[in-house]
């Protein structure tokens, strides 16, 4: 118990960093032209994907490849400030990235659809564990299929280490030089937009570090 509390710190600070930094920058400026929303639609028309959509969500920033539809949470989709023209400009390098054909992307889409199934398998694995240690009777087959569960349910982990680097090109190899150099944000702001994107990059280590203790936890309940 004390070894997990004193990793909670290390799991939940990078979560809490990100947030900090999307809260920080995410104050409405009135001297911006467009809302994240209209930034996005615009670099889309730019990258030549205007059959790429943007819609607005409650399901969190995201780009989805099998509708192709850029969405954004309603702050970043309808705000006016460095958090979301950054986080607008991070999604839609996603979308150029698939337009690319980029090798990470292309397979974290792969690994996402099979990570779904393998948690299904886990899932009956587990549920299964009890019924053959009662009718087998043989404890090394139940350990062996607990085993193979908890395998089954770290390739989250596996999708994530794949993620990172996708991520940080969509932000410091996509994003950054367009607003930047496209004029999208005064100089004294992209600093700031730096930052943010940063932590959108970091999303994903964050949600790496929760899977990894959440593992932990069943771990430590099957002992």
């Amino acid at each position: 118990v004390l070894a997990i509390a004193a990793f909670v710190p290390l799991i939940f600070g990078p979560q809490w960093w990100v947030k900090a930094q999307m809260r920080r920058h995410g104050v409405e400026r009135e001297d911006f032209p467009g809302t994240g929303g209209e930034l996005a639609e615009h670099l889309l028309e730019q990258a030549g994907l205007s059959g790429v959509k943007v819609e607005r969500t409650d399901a969190g920033d995201h780009y989805d490849p099998i509708d192709r539809v850029v969405r954004l949470s309603p702050d970043v989709h309808d705000g006016r400030s460095v958090t979301a023209v950054a986080v607008a400009a991070h999604e839609v390098g996603h979308a150029i990235q698939h337009r690319d054909g980029d090798r990470l992307f292309l397979a974290r889409i792969r690994m996402a659809q099979a990570a779904q199934k393998l948690e299904i398998a886990a899932a009956v694995l587990f549920a299964t564990a009890p019924l053959v240690l009662a009718f087998v009777r043989s404890p090394a087959i139940a350990i062996l299929q607990v085993g193979m569960a908890l395998v089954l349910l770290g390739s989250r982990l596996a999708i994530h280490v794949v993620t990172l680097p996708m991520e940080f090109d969509a932000s410091f190899g996509k994003a950054l030089p367009v607003l930047s150099g496209g004029g999208y944000l005064h100089q004294n702001d992209v600093p700031a937009a730096r930052s943010v994107l940063r932590a959108a990059a970091l999303t994903y280590v964050a949600s790496a570090l929760v899977t990894l203790l959440d593992l932990t936890r069943i771990i430590r309940i099957l002992r």
